[in-house]
């Protein structure tokens, strides 16, 4: 008999029982909703053998690991599909994504997004077939002859087959894959399902490769959750900051610049008053703003280490015979910023904050509107602390984060992400920052959940999720421990013993890249943005021409007070004004016509609520700056 712990509650099984039958002791409504299961905190298969005493989890779509094998597994029936459709395919790979599935193939004939309903049935006939799904493992050599006719199955086993290790394979029906899993029990578990995309991609990402057919999907245990996703992709389809971007006149994309955005004067206008609100609360948290050089001796980044771990996404120039590179990371400045003077104890904690522009190379396929560019620009700040200082400092960034995404109406979750395969620095160092950061985080009342593996290469970190007004999560803000660069930058303080010590550095942002976190503040607002932040505040619309010197002077009023305004001179009807203001996503509209001028007021509209009705300038005036003041979100 084995002894599993169930959350707390401990049952003994005989030694070889599966997560599956599990789950099915606890209850069939379990069994049926099972995906995947967690033992020994290793996520497998729901038939997988458990031999020893441990803790065992069983997940179910609502958690992370298990909408993952749901979405592995609705992978394997595309291929399957597909391959069914389309004899003599080639199969690439085909893994679950954040929001769904992909598979690449390489196609005997060009498919097209009009071959995606047929595609579809034919998935669902395979669900409706229920074949149960089988693993087993082959030796390297009979991997290969398994995978007869399909090179980039074969590529891929002799690369992972290099120490010795067997090849996983996942069976259902006539359909094999190679894969490690972990899967579903039956094709049958699989209840409503879409394919949403076809692009192209090249085998790897690498332009050199095959250009390959990838198709996207997303699948639910339930339609009704199936249509709830598909209604959130048409809102975000109306929310595309891309499309608003180029509406509202923010921002815009050339093919002088892939990946390098150009922001127009409405952008520049909304990026300066988030930048106004960064420096206000960066001062009030006694951070000191520094500015180091884009460009610097490759060297440098041999030293830090990011030449070695990070040297295929740098750009680089030669100057007098020697290579520079572009910084792809603000950190390395700001450890030669730290030794510029000499330090003491007394002068710790240090906040050093910097809005730096970096570049990063990235493929042509990856980059997406401002989401994903190769320019941008990185609110970093790092923190150079003495040991008793670091939990106090940490808490310190969340507390700031915190009020960041508050105030732009956010909710949030919080990442620990571990030590990754390729790391700096030994286990027992990581070990210690990874309590260090997990008690921090948790004497403030927080639930973290664990990212295993995801680390930066020099420490553990903190990673910010925030969701959106249609519940989409992004990754923002981040703070990460590091012992390694203060090491190897050799940084030093005079300890109060009178002796040197290095200090310890945190790196954080709280937006991350600046141009990404606009664009999701377009998608979050839908372009209409809360007062302090849009770009024109207010319309003034003139009903007639001989109205067009009061509004001027409403203007000039209204700018002498802070507030940003324009005036629509042309010669229009004031309902296609009010109209065209709408569509400008401008919050207030200031009508002015003969009775406006006669009785010494405005009539206000606001974007949302409609006609307010007459008032004051001078009483606007004051609500609109307690407004702006107050960061209110209308």
């Amino acid at each position: 008999m084995i002894k599993i712990n169930l959350k707390g509650e401990i049952r003994e099984f005989e030694s070889g029982i599966t997560p599956a039958e599990i789950a099915k002791s606890i209850g069939m409504g379990l069994y049926k909703a099972a995906c995947a299961a967690r033992v020994a905190g290793e996520v497998v298969d729901l038939r997988t053998p458990i031999e020893k005493d441990a803790a065992v989890e069983i997940l179910t779509f609502d958690t992370a690991e298990g909408r993952h094998a749901y979405w592995h597994t609705s992978s394997h029936i595309l291929a399957q599909a597909v391959g069914r459709l389309y004899p003599g395919t080639k199969f690439a790979i085909g893994p679950a994504i954040d929001n769904g599935f992909y598979y690449d193939f390489e196609l005997p004939a060009p498919v097209s997004s009009d071959d995606l309903p047929k595609i579809e049935e034919e998935m669902c006939k395979i669900i409706k077939e229920d074949f149960p799904i089988e693993r087993y493992e082959l030796p390297a050599q009979e991997a290969i002859k398994e995978e007869a006719g399909q090179p980039y199955k074969i590529e891929l086993i002799e690369e992972h087959s290099k120490g010795g290790e067997k090849i996983s394979f996942y069976k259902e029906g006539e359909f094999t894959d190679l894969c490690a899993g972990p899967h579903l029990m039956s094709t049958g578990m699989v209840k409503a399902v879409k394919l949403t995309a076809i692009t192209g991609a090249y085998w790897r990402g690498d332009a050199q490769n095959q250009m390959l057919t990838r198709i996207y999907g997303v699948s639910f245990p339930k339609q009704s959750q199936l249509d709830e996703h598909l209604a959130m992709l048409e809102e975000a389809k109306k929310r595309d900051h891309r499309k608003l971007g180029k509406e509202l006149q923010l921002f815009t994309l050339l093919e002088e610049g892939p990946g390098f955005p150009f922001f127009l004067p409405n952008g520049m206008v909304l990026k300066n008053a988030l930048m106004e609100y960064w420096r206000e609360e960066h001062r009030k948290a006694g951070y000191h703003e520094i500015s180091t050089p884009v460009m610097l001796r490759k060297t440098l980044w041999e030293q830090s280490g990011h030449w070695e771990h990070y040297k295929d996404n740098m750009y680089t120039s030669t100057i007098d015979d020697e290579i520079f590179c572009i910084k792809p990371m603000n950190c390395p400045g700001g450890m030669l910023t730290y030794k510029t003077q000499p330090k003491s104890y007394k002068d710790l904690p240090l906040r050093m904050a910097e809005v730096g522009l970096v570049h990063r190379h990235e493929l042509s396929g990856a980059l997406h509107g401002l989401m994903r560019v190769r320019s941008f620009n990185q609110d970093d700040a790092h923190i150079f602390m003495t040991p008793e200082q670091m939990k106090s400092e940490i808490q310190g960034v969340v507390r700031l984060i915190d009020k960041f995404y508050k105030t732009f109406g956010y909710t949030y979750h919080i990442e620990l992400s571990t030590m990754p395969e390729d790391h700096l620095g030994d286990v027992e160092t990581w070990d210690s920052a990874i309590e260090t950061l997990r008690e921090s985080i948790e004497e403030m009342g927080y639930e973290i959940v664990i990212n295993e593996g995801d680390g930066a290469f020099y420490g553990p970190k903190l990673d910010f999720h925030l969701d959106d007004a249609i519940g989409r999560t992004w990754q923002c803000g981040t703070i990460q421990l590091d012992f390694q660069l203060p090491e190897r930058f050799e940084l030093e303080y005079t300890g109060a013993d009178g002796e040197k010590h290095r200090p310890i550095m945190v790196h954080r942002v709280v937006l991350g890249s600046i141009e990404r976190f606009i664009g999701i503040m377009i998608e979050h607002f839908a372009g209409a943005f809360p007062l302090w932040l849009a770009p024109v505040q207010v319309k003034i619309l003139p009903i007639a021409d001989r109205h067009h010197d009061k509004a001027n002077e409403i203007r000039k009023t209204l700018e002498e007070s802070g507030i940003r305004a324009e005036v629509d001179e042309r010669s229009e009807k004031i309902g296609y004004k009010i109209r065209e203001a709408q569509l400008e996503k401008v919050p207030y509209m200031m009508l002015i016509g003969d009775k406006d001028i006669e009785n010494g007021t405005v009539s206000i509209r606001h974007r949302k609520d409609g006609d307010l009705g007459a008032a004051l300038l001078e009483d606007f005036i004051r609500d609109a700056k307690a407004e702006i003041e107050a960061k209110e979100i209308k």
